[in-house]
């Protein structure tokens, strides 16, 4: 299969993730719990899979001009996430308070779209560059989906907005994710700087983003999940290189 259908078809999947983790927040039956779980092991797979993995081949594509754009990506996302929104943290947003302007909302919502804009630039990088690479990318990334769009109608849900408007949020996330699958396609002859930017954002997300939050949780479950999600990604690479 060619790899950028291949990868317009799991972002098309990873999209729908999206909209799943906004219909737990939406539809109130949902149980939510479980979703520090997902987040746990996305976190250690995402991290694995963005140092081990990612970060070697964008050295091979690019040499030592790489590290640069991985730590532009990085600063990217903190500058989107952390810097215009100040108020910001995956999971349950219970603070109404912190919402009672909705254009705080709304700044989440940009950073949101610009983490999954690039979510689907890794994506479609990774296939470029190996499809190995790439169905690992779409693992981490599809990890951190479900609690993507909760976070994003949650942060809805407490400015103010309606439920279908916080739905409507999260499929917002999943067609940014879209976009930067689309975009990859069309600048393919530049996955050499995609890539590594992708990587940045990735150990952002996984380590400035996921583990703090994972690290709220007390006892010693949730960080041998994040173990677990790290020890997937070796499980994986010695499955697939051993046939």
């Amino acid at each position: 299969m060619h790899p950028i259908f291949l990868s317009l078809l799991l972002g098309l999947t990873a999209a729908a993730a999206n909209v799943f983790g906004g219909a737990i927040i939406v539809q109130r039956h949902w149980e939510r719990r479980y979703l520090k779980y997902f987040m746990a092991l996305g976190a250690g797979f995402m991290l694995a899979t963005s140092l081990v993995e990612m970060l070697p081949a964008s050295l091979e594509l690019r040499g030592k001009s790489a590290a640069f754009l991985v730590l532009m990506g990085y600063l990217i996302i903190h500058f989107f996430e952390h810097t215009v929104t100040p108020h910001f943290h995956f999971g349950e947003e219970t603070h109404q308070d912190e919402f009672v302007h909705p254009h705080k909302g709304y700044s989440v919502l940009i950073g949101l779209l610009i983490h999954t804009f690039f979510d689907g630039i890794a994506i479609a990088s990774g296939f470029l560059v190996s499809e190995w690479l790439g169905w690992i990318i779409f693992l981490a990334v599809f990890l951190h989906k479900i609690p993507e769009g909760f976070t994003v109608s949650s942060v809805m849900l407490a400015s103010g907005r309606s439920r279908r408007f916080a739905w409507g949020a999260s499929a917002l996330l999943g067609a940014a994710t879209l976009a930067g699958v689309l975009s990859m396609a069309l600048f393919r002859h530049h996955v050499a700087a995609g890539l590594p930017l992708a990587a940045g954002v990735t150990i952002y997300v996984a380590a400035s983003d996921l583990i703090p939050e994972v690290n709220k949780e007390p006892g010693v479950k949730m960080a041998l999940v994040v173990f677990l999600g790290v020890g997937s990604l070796f499980v994986l690479d010695r499955f697939f290189h051993a046939h």
